[in-house]
């Protein structure tokens, strides 16, 4: 079935998609456990019973949004050790000890208060069960950390030198953690969940207030919180998007290139073109609509200012124009939709509407996936950009490809499709179905747990004060 495929495209389809399917549950989670803190912060400080029907509605969520992210993350680890075990012994050196560290710092963390934050409210204390929720809130964006360092190292390699068999082996090891391309990467990213997280709750917000429940002050105020957070993030967003742009030039001008369109150099001022055909075989955006000169005043902030072109690039070193320049276009695009919604919630705050305009609701349901989907692509034009190189400059994909046969990769391929549908599809529809319920007064929480993990404990044989004695 597979035999007539090229293992390294089916190997890259592989990778492509367990991580677009992993990485919209971390850029959930990290939001979310954020928003819990937050959530059980206000509750401890102001007592308001509001607060606490949102953690409880909430947490339910987040245990089975973060318990998926973990399982479709332990594929990746499985992908490098077989699709990819040229690339694992040459990086090894660098990139192990760094997922090591994401591991033993970032995961144990969240591991050891995780359980406490679900079911301890009602069992350690209102300030260890506090301290819990920020622990893991912490432990998710450290996580982050270290898989964005190792990311962008791949992207702007630092600090490492070349072994006799071709292995990278770490010289500074804060030059490889902090490499150019980090902190612009780890901002952008980190924001990019937070914001996803807000228009996800503020989607579920006015899905109920759409059915009239906006008498529930849960709601009222999960929508609130939302659209504030929307109206602050989304204008910080795109300035990050705009920062991480400009380091991209500097250390990656071929993958600006892609994402631009720019197919020909400028020396008098590049385009921004808005739409078109990119066609790698002639070298050309056909039917290009653009801008003139705005590219450059974006990219070097002159109207006037030279660009280069992918025609300084040779043809064995450029990425794949197309999905760059449009997966680029809808991260775009999503990015000043969620703007126009956060606006468009602070002028309803200000005009008193923000409960009862439909159309800001209707706006804000439709939008709530908006921030996976930019995730998704904007995780697209990174690494499609960085083609054809797993270590940008150094290491090219095509050498970092286990020496496999099509079949083998094929076949597992359509086995990750057919399981991922099926046992993610279902985590996906029960989150879904409770998101569909509105936060309730009696809304249960961990309190249902059991209370010891070694099971129910036996009553003792004999009875020093039975009831009949104490009646008396």
């Amino acid at each position: 079935m597979f035999a007539q495929f090229d293992p390294l495209i089916l190997a890259r389809i592989q990778f492509a998609f367990t991580v677009a399917f992993h990485f919209i549950f971390p850029a959930f989670s990290i939001g979310l456990a954020s928003y819990l803190a937050v959530l059980n912060a206000l509750y401890l400080r102001t007592k308001k019973d509001a607060y606490l029907r949102l953690f409880k509605f909430w947490i339910k969520i987040f245990a089975i949004a973060f318990a998926m992210g973990v399982v479709s993350g332990i594929t990746m680890s499985y992908q490098f050790g077989t699709n990819w075990s040229v690339f694992s012994d040459k990086a090894g050196p660098v990139i192990g000890p760094l997922m090591a560290y994401e591991v033993l710092t970032a995961f144990f963390l969240e591991a050891g208060f995780l359980g406490i934050m679900l079911f301890g409210r009602e069992r350690v204390g209102a300030t260890l069960h506090m301290i819990a929720c920020l622990m893991v809130a912490i432990g998710t964006a450290i996580s982050a950390t270290w898989i964005l360092s190792v990311n962008s190292w791949m992207h702007t390699p630092t600090g490492y030198t070349i072994n006799d068999a071709g292995q990278f082996i770490p010289v500074n090891w804060l030059e490889i953690i902090f490499n150019p391309s980090f902190p612009y990467r780890l901002a952008h990213t980190l924001t990019a969940a937070y914001l996803t997280t807000a228009f996800i709750v503020g989607g579920v917000a006015a899905w109920h207030l759409l059915k009239g429940r906006g008498g529930n002050a849960g709601v009222k105020t999960m929508f609130s919180m939302a659209m504030g957070m929307a109206a602050v993030v989304a204008p910080l967003q795109i300035f990050l998007g705009d920062l991480h742009g400009l380091n991209t030039l500097d250390h990656q001008p071929q993958k600006v290139m892609a994402m631009e369109g720019h197919y020909e150099s400028h020396p008098d001022g590049a385009p921004l073109y808005l739409f078109g055909i990119p066609d790698d075989e002639e070298q050309e955006l056909k039917y290009a609509v653009g801008i003139p000169k705005l590219s450059s005043l974006i990219l070097k902030h002159e109207w006037d200012a030279p660009l280069a072109g992918l025609d300084t690039i040779p043809d064995d070193e450029q990425p794949p124009v197309a999905i760059v320049f449009w997966s680029f276009r809808i991260m775009v695009a999503l990015g000043f939709l969620m703007l126009g919604v956060g606006l468009f919630g602070l002028w309803a705050r200000f005009r008193g509407t923000l409960y009862t305009n439909k159309w800001l609701h209707r706006a804000a349901l439709y939008s709530s996936p908006s921030g996976l989907v930019a995730v998704i692509a904007g995780w697209i034009t990174t690494e499609v950009g960085r083609q054809p190189y797993t270590v940008y400059g150094v290491l090219r994909t095509s050498e970092s490809v286990s020496p496999l046969d099509a079949p083998a990769v094929g076949t597992s391929l359509l086995a990750f499709i057919v399981i991922y549908f099926l046992v993610f599809g279902a985590g996906v529809f029960y989150i879904l179905r409770l998101m569909a319920a509105a936060p309730l007064p009696s809304e249960p929480g961990a309190e249902a747990a059991p209370i010891r993990t070694g099971g129910i404990v036996p009553a003792p044989l004999f009875d020093p004060y039975p009831p009949s004695a104490s009646a008396e």
